[in-house]
């Protein structure tokens, strides 16, 4: 993390950025899916039916869309990288996205988790006239006001990808998140780039200021060169 330099940093930072706005797009996508089309049915927490789907589904759609303000806010400070007001919002938006894909992705693994362990018995909630759990893995009984086809496997099929992305968001939006601190001087590795920058402009100010100072330094070091 300390290789953050000037010259492959903010290509390093706009190929993650551009990767938070795939990825960010695909869970999106992915996240509708699952919440307003396949569990339209239980999208409603009202009653008997449980929160944990919706607000699974609800956060990683979120995190979608976070995702990719923080995708774009990256590339914009890795043009711009010696504008702090940037380096603020980086900061912001990729730390936020950290804590919402995290809390994303552990929703989703309790979601699949108690899925797998009922058999998917939630998610025949409103089917029959009676309160007796229905498996979905094989609702051959089951009397539904929506299809029942493949619910169990489908479901478990978007949603594991779904978690997969959002770790992916965690880690890369983790990663701005610690490049925005060492843009801003904060700890050990900002401190290093905050000393090269530094060194960089005060040699750019110094060459503008005295232009003929450069020359006869350079002269010098030739001529001690050839003396040794």
């Amino acid at each position: 993390m300390c290789g953050f330099d000037r010259e492959k940093g903010p290509g390093r930072l706009m190929a993650k950025g551009l990767s938070l706005i795939v990825v960010g797009h695909i869970n999106f996508i992915l996240g509708a899916i699952v919440h307003g089309s396949i569990l339209r049915h239980i999208s409603r927490p009202s009653g008997n039916i449980s929160t944990e789907y919706t607000v699974s589904n609800i956060i990683a759609v979120t995190s979608g869309l976070l995702s990719i303000a923080s995708g774009i806010v990256a590339i914009l400070v890795s043009r711009n990288i010696t504008i702090w007001k940037l380096h603020v919002g980086l900061l912001v938006s990729s730390f936020l996205n950290t804590l919402l894909s995290t809390a994303c992705c552990v929703g989703l693994l309790l979601a699949i988790s108690l899925t797998i362990k009922a058999d998917g018995s939630v998610l025949m909630h409103g089917c029959n006239s009676t309160d007796i759990p229905i498996n979905a893995r094989s609702p051959v009984s089951a009397i539904c006001p929506f299809d029942t086809t493949r619910i169990y496997d489908t479901t478990l099929s978007l949603w594991f990808p779904c978690t997969l992305l959002s770790a992916m968001e965690a880690g890369l939006s983790a990663w701005c998140f610690i490049i925005g601190l060492t843009l801003r001087g904060i700890g050990p590795c900002g401190r290093t780039y905050l000393k090269e920058q530094l060194e960089e402009e005060a040699l750019a100010s110094t060459s503008k200021a005295d232009p003929e100072f450069a020359a006869p330094s350079q002269s010098l070091i030739g001529h001690h060169s050839a003396d040794a």
